[in-house]
């Protein structure tokens, strides 16, 4: 006797669809939330609490701004009055080449720095 056809449900559709292409289901979002959770709680109580803990807006918990790499290169060359060389500036800040330039570039275009002669820089 031949077998008859019948109506696939279509949740029985998504199921095989969701089990054939490993598609994440709610359960599976859940489970990878609790984990994320539960690493968050670990590196919270391993790094020794919440002094230093990021607030919306980029503010620390401590109330100061933290210092961003722009930042940084602006405070050494404020250091220097007569001016102070890129291999210098990579030297004290160990950053590689490219972000420097990039760094440079953009206090340059926003004024806060000015191009002395090639490679010296100096605050405005």
């Amino acid at each position: 006797m031949a077998r008859k056809k019948g109506k696939i449900s279509f949740d029985a559709m998504v199921k095989f669809f969701i089990q054939n292409y490993d598609i994440p289901t709610t359960k599976d979002l859940e489970k990878l939330i609790e984990r994320m959770d539960r690493l968050e709680h670990l590196v919270i109580t391993t790094s020794g609490g919440a002094s230093g803990r990021r607030l919306s807006g980029g503010r620390t918990s401590r109330g100061k701004a933290p210092m961003t790499a722009s930042d940084t290169v602006l405070e050494i060359i404020k250091n220097f009055k007569d001016g102070v060389g890129f291999s210098e500036i990579q030297d004290r800040t160990g950053y590689g080449e490219k972000k420097l330039r990039n760094i440079i570039f953009r206090l340059n275009n926003t004024g806060k720095i000015q191009r002395k002669e090639r490679g010296i820089y100096i605050a405005s």
